[in-house]
């Protein structure tokens, strides 16, 4: 599982939603210690059920409240950018520009199925790009409208945190990204991370199936909501 952003309860009801349960997770990544990542982590780091490993970065750990007197559980640290297994699955961890100690992304590879997620990126660095080669499945960040943003209710010290090179990648370079380098192999992409103020899920999916028709790719196109599961996707 990658980041624990909801509350106990609610990933234990999304997991049975899909056939599983927190006892059969074997390692929780984290990418970062926004409190929309972890704000669950804590609570299941301390749960009975948990058994999981999990796996963050050196400099991610200390960043953040682990509550019950500050006491940090059984932690598996590694360094951005070092790669390390997980049971039959070869993870890849590369570093994203955000305004957090020390924020990454994944890529997953077993077999010949090769997945990443990366959001929470303020632009698409080439070293981003290059570790989203080859991929079949991605799940990658259409944070806002830049517009919307702009008339939206944000103070404007976020507004301009957000619109920043470590804040959320906008709808406009995620389009750029697609129509110019964006895995012509891949079978799915997934967008996901969007602002329920300054986005709408109708604006990401035609300008990303713009952008993904204007390469003749046939990339199955879905967009993630905050509030309901995605279908599973299989390989």
């Amino acid at each position: 599982m990658i980041d624990a952003g909801l509350s106990l309860r609610e990933l234990t009801r999304r997991l049975a939603a899909i056939g599983e349960e927190i006892e059969r997770l074997d390692a929780v990544l984290i990418t970062h210690e926004h409190s929309d990542h972890i704000a669950g982590l804590a609570t299941l780091a301390r749960s009975k059920k948990m058994r999981a490993s999990i796996y963050l970065t050196h400099r991610t750990a200390p960043a953040i409240d682990w509550g019950a007197g500050g006491s940090q559980p059984q932690l598996k640290t590694f360094q951005a950018g070092a790669g390390f297994e997980i049971g039959d699955i070869e993870v890849n961890s590369f570093s994203i520009p955000h305004d957090a100690t020390d924020p990454v992304g994944f890529c997953f590879e077993t077999g010949h199925v090769r997945i990443a997620t990366v959001t929470d990126l303020g632009y698409m660095p080439e070293s981003v790009k290059y570790h989203l080669r080859r991929t079949d499945l991605v799940l990658l960040e259409a944070n806002h409208d830049l517009e919307m943003l702009k008339v939206g209710p944000y103070p404007w010290s976020v507004k301009q945190r957000v619109m920043s090179r470590v804040g959320h990648l906008s709808n406009r370079v995620m389009a750029e990204y697609l129509s110019e380098e964006f895995p012509a192999g891949a079978a799915h992409l997934l967008l996901g991370h969007l602002s329920e103020q300054n986005n709408h899920p109708e604006i990401v999916r035609d300008l990303a199936t713009q952008a993904l028709e204007t390469r003749g790719l046939r990339t199955r196109l879905t967009i993630a909501s905050q509030h309901t599961p995605s279908e599973v996707f299989q390989f």
